[in-house]
């Protein structure tokens, strides 16, 4: 263990980082909820069929403005990782305060996320669109960086869909929860 002084705030133990640690700590950050989907793929005589694939993620972000570029991270023992692994495309979707059960949806393993979820249609490129989501970002996939267990996906946005404004779901400490909305006084 170590201590830091920092004038003005007292002492502050360092630990050493184990991945229980490292999760908890993590369960602090707020984090915008999306859920990526991207459509099946055509097998061949070496490789077999890949049904479509969706996944709910909090690990989102926007990495360029010029050109635009967005990531996000998906292990690579999760269920999905098959197909995203070979996806040319993907749909980021930026989920709004409602919408829980879609989030939970597309996190549970073992099930046909979009037969659970039937309100999606399929937009280009085959990509399987879920409705009623404050965004979507319709994305070409550039890059694929491999980082621990985890794959960082590179995502070249080509089209943007917004759907009506309101508050968007977050997942902090374990569990789904928003924003307090708009504040009708400026600081």
């Amino acid at each position: 263990m170590t201590t830091v002084d920092r004038p003005g705030a007292g002492t502050v133990e360092l630990r050493p980082v184990d991945v229980d640690s490292f999760r908890g700590l993590l369960r602090r950050q707020a984090s915008t909820v999306t859920v990526v989907t991207t459509p099946g793929l055509r097998g061949n005589r070496i490789r077999p069929d890949l049904p479509p694939a969706g996944f709910t993620a909090t690990s989102f972000t926007s990495v360029s403005l010029d050109p635009p570029l967005v990531s996000v991270c998906l292990g690579r023992a999760s269920s999905s990782w098959p197909t995203v692994e070979q996806a040319e495309h993907v749909a980021v979707h930026l989920l709004a305060s409602g919408q829980q059960e879609i989030a939970q949806i597309f996190a549970t393993s073992g099930i046909d996320r979009f037969s659970a979820h039937p309100g999606w249609t399929t937009g280009p490129f085959g990509v399987p669109l879920i409705g009623d989501a404050l965004a979507v970002l319709l994305c070409r996939v550039v890059r694929r960086i491999e980082a621990g267990d985890h794959t960082i996906l590179l995502g070249e946005p080509l089209a943007l869909g917004a759907g009506e404004d309101g508050d968007p779901l977050l997942h902090h400490r374990g569990s789904y929860t928003t924003t307090l909305g708009d504040w009708s006084e400026a600081w």
